[in-house]
């Protein structure tokens, strides 16, 4: 069993010709709004998968948070212990240009009124987990209080360091699996990536401040796994990409989905490829996640 630790959002979506430079107004054309949150996506694309996750988070006691419990429920995620609090649900503004590429901004809202009480209170379904994944729309003392815990039960722990933020060495240091981006890696290790060699230093502080796995995104470019055995690169998918978000989100929760039903990192990564691929064709967050017969479907054409 899988529990995700992390934030629900409701995405207002507007699609844009360029990304605005600083003092530029361009026109947006429509509003869609979208079930998201990187904790929220992540327990999707897992739920979709047909995996056995729960979400642990808050929303508010409003529409939206409402609406955001009942797509978490349709994609087979179980929200017993999402909690309404009294601040507004978070918030997510996303402008996407005709690349597919986007820009966010987030308000947090009731993702931030979890703390580390609330974990205390949820001790025994961290304990109970097989994987604790969280990432960092949360407040940090929350992540590193649930994984401290995951560690006292031998609960694999999965952080994706996004939105990027330095980290001390303690959450680090209780993380089993590490999925940055190439960005946040640069933060996280402070080394300036430019090229291979950078970046395998970078995977390598990393470890030295005692992560055990990194899986670093790299974009159109695949990804790399790196530990202590050593590292090996894994091509990305060539496909016409509609929206990109979520796509980090869909990667780590199917590296979780398929960690959780005994796969190896390896052979996860190749199929999380496949679902981030299959991700960023289609428009919005938890609505662009593939269930297990569209991966199949969409692997197939791939092979």
């Amino acid at each position: 069993m899988i529990t995700v630790l992390g934030s629900l959002n409701m995405d207002l979506v507007t699609q844009v010709n360029v990304t605005p430079a600083v003092g530029e107004t361009v026109l947006g054309n429509g509003l869609d709004k979208i079930a998201g949150g990187k904790g929220a996506n992540q327990a999707a694309a897992i739920g979709k998968l047909g995996g056995n996750v729960k979400m642990l988070g808050k929303v508010g006691n409003d529409e939206y948070g409402i609406k955001l419990i009942e797509s978490l429920n349709k994609s087979g995620v179980n929200t017993d212990n999402v909690e309404k609090s009294d601040k507004s649900t978070g918030l997510a503004f996303i402008m996407v240009n005709e690349n597919g590429d986007n820009s966010i901004v987030v308000l947090p809202g009731a993702n931030f009124d979890i703390d580390e009480e609330d974990i205390i209170n949820y001790k025994e379904l961290v304990e109970i987990s097989d994987i604790l994944v969280s990432q960092l729309e949360t407040p940090l003392n929350v992540v590193e209080k649930s994984f401290e815990i995951a560690k006292k039960s031998d609960t694999f722990t999965i952080l994706n360091p996004a939105p990027a933020k330095k980290l001390n060495k303690s959450i680090i240091s209780l993380t089993d699996l590490l999925t940055p981006n190439e960005s946040e890696l640069e933060l996280l290790s402070d080394i300036k990536i430019n090229n291979e060699n950078d970046l395998l230093k970078a995977c390598e502080k990393m470890l030295s401040m005692g992560v055990k796995n990194l899986i670093v995104t790299l974009g159109e470019n695949g990804s790399l796994f790196y530990n202590s055995k050593g590292y090996e690169k894994f091509e990305a998918l060539k496909v016409k990409a509609v929206d990109t978000t979520a796509a980090g989100d869909s990667f780590t929760g199917a590296i979780a989905f398929c960690m959780d039903n005994g796969e190896s990192i390896r052979d996860a990564i190749k199929i999380a490829t496949n679902v981030a691929a299959f991700s960023v064709t289609k428009k919005g967050a938890q609505s662009s996640l593939p269930s297990m017969e569209e991966l199949k479907e969409f692997m197939g054409e791939k092979l």
